[in-house]
């Protein structure tokens, strides 16, 4: 049921941007004047929004708010259809989640991810290669921010190269707010199930050293996951290997070159790609377009929460686009600031459910944008930023196409 004067959420940033990823002011109102509000989502009804840093930590790890207890619920969400996946690793509790995590925690670890680093530079330079080889202008989304996440998760997961091409129709409708039939939701996700478990069996016939063959010896030999557990590991680990990296690197660019003094002071101190990459993180509202709200909890018995009780049943977003703008915690939270030190962001989450590939997203991050500052440092929109188009009906906000020149 909707409550009198609740705010329908998403907001609607768009009416009042500068920047295409600007925050809504209502985030900042509601931190300072009720950071525990009644919000309508637009499906399912009302729920509880948080919107400071301290509160966000506290949803995202107190095991009182439970991820499991929404699967395949009707409960107030951003998306059209409830979230069915009773066995992903997304939309479990420890101990099951924690039993899941295990399996692939070392493929995703900072010492195996730092030695991917070689490889995910000489896949970038081949990107950066093919896309000044062909001239200026030119659109670098399709050229890098699309294809570099796609490559290396699907060389993690040992889907050739043949088939990569086959996936982004399927994961652009799979991640779809709305369709007008919404079939055509259901038909990309049955697709890509399809495809992982067509990959299963032929790692069952034929084993490799990959990260699907991996968990195919989990499931026969160990006896660590179910069937269906293991094919909708794979669904999950492509598409957030994908989708979440080439929306990130799409929209740093925008908001790198929309402002071309940003661009330039990278391009003078390269050594501030780290930094910078953790500041982009924490600036750029990835799901503004959403509000930012992630994965729905829901609590699992009475809490004391922002000076206010949450109720047994009741749901809790969490916006960490918000709690990334707190000003307890970020001196100048509004402001850029690429030299920023001790980042506390939660765009990766925290708790139990603290992205599962951070690490990686990181490494493609400071790869791509360094490999572009040292090889373009001149790199600059090709059209006024405000003509820059952006991606409609999705999950995530990300730039439909980015043309560049240099």
């Amino acid at each position: 049921m909707t409550a009198p004067n609740t705010p329908a959420c998403p907001f609607h940033a768009a009416e009042f941007s500068t920047e295409r990823l600007d925050m809504d002011p209502k985030y900042d109102e509601l931190r300072r004047t009720e950071p525990l509000a009644r919000v309508t989502m637009p499906y399912g009804g009302d729920a509880w929004m948080v919107t400071r840093h301290e509160d966000a930590r506290t949803v995202l790890a107190d095991p009182r708010f439970s991820r499991a207890a929404a699967a395949g619920r009707d409960i107030p969400r951003s998306t059209p259809l409830p979230d069915q996946q009773n066995a992903s690793l997304l939309s479990l509790d420890p101990p099951e989640h924690s039993r899941l995590r295990r399996l692939v925690t070392k493929a995703f670890t900072h010492r195996r991810v730092s030695a991917m680093r070689p490889r995910v530079q000489e896949i970038v330079d081949g990107m950066v290669d093919r896309m000044t080889g062909a001239g200026s202008p030119a659109d670098v989304v399709s050229a890098v921010a699309w294809p570099l996440p796609l490559t290396v998760i699907c060389e993690i997961l040992g889907i050739p190269a043949e088939d990569h091409g086959l996936f982004r129709d399927w994961i652009d409708r799979s991640v779809a707010l709305s369709a007008d039939d919404p079939q055509t939701i259901k038909e990309a996700d049955e697709a890509l199930f399809a495809y992982i478990s067509g990959l299963v069996a032929q790692r069952r016939a034929r084993p490799t050293d990959d990260l699907m063959g991996q968990l195919v010896v989990a499931r026969d030999e160990g006896d660590k996951l179910t069937e269906l557990e293991l094919v909708v590991f794979g669904v999950n680990l492509l598409i957030a290997g994908q989708e979440t990296t080439a929306n990130e690197l799409g929209n740093f660019l925008y908001v790198l070159l929309s402002r071309p003094e940003r661009w330039q002071a990278l391009a003078a101190d390269p050594a501030l790609i780290p930094t910078a990459v953790e500041e982009l993180l924490r600036y750029t509202p990835l799901e503004a377009s959403v509000g930012g709200l992630g994965f729905p909890r829901v609590a699992l018995e009475d809490v004391e929460l922002g000076g206010r009780t949450v109720r047994a049943g009741d749901t809790v977003v969490v916006p960490n686009a918000s709690a990334n703008r707190d000003a307890s915690v970020f001196d100048r939270p509004d402001d850029l600031v690429l030299s920023r030190q001790r980042n506390q962001h939660l765009t990766f989450g925290h708790g139990a459910h603290h992205c599962l590939g951070a690490q990686l997203a990181r490494l493609e991050l400071q790869v791509a944008l360094g490999t572009l500052v040292r090889r373009l440092p001149s790199l600059r929109l090709a059209v006024p930023a405000d003509e820059v188009t952006w991606k409609a009906n999705r999950m995530m906000r990300g730039v439909e196409a980015l043309p560049v020149t240099w």
